[in-house]
């Protein structure tokens, strides 16, 4: 048997849980995947995947002008004013069913 290392991380408990369900329906184990995605970053010389922002990434307020938030917030109110918002625990209840907790 070869020798093995210890690489120890720190990650968001709730990522770890839901990474955790997708490889225990792959039936590979948490050590396996790592060491799959190591060995690949080594094969191909860099990060194995495409790392980029997302095409609707959040926007962060401080990164918002005032006149900007302020777009935003009155969209908000006519979105709200017109019917086309949707109660919280409708929305609690999608949000945690598309994120499979």
């Amino acid at each position: 048997m070869s020798k093995t290392a210890n690489v120890f991380t720190r990650v968001d408990p709730i990522v770890k849980e839901q990474a955790e369900a997708v490889l225990n329906q792959l039936g590979i184990s948490m050590s396996t995947a790592m060491g799959m995605f190591l060995q690949q970053l080594v094969l191909q010389r860099g990060i194995p995947f495409d790392v980029k922002l997302p095409q609707n990434a959040p926007v962060a307020y401080g990164a918002l002008t005032d006149e900007e938030f302020n777009t935003l917030m009155d969209g908000a109110v006519r979105s709200a004013a017109a019917g086309k918002g949707i109660a919280f625990e409708e929305f609690d209840s999608q949000i945690r069913r598309e994120l499979g907790v």
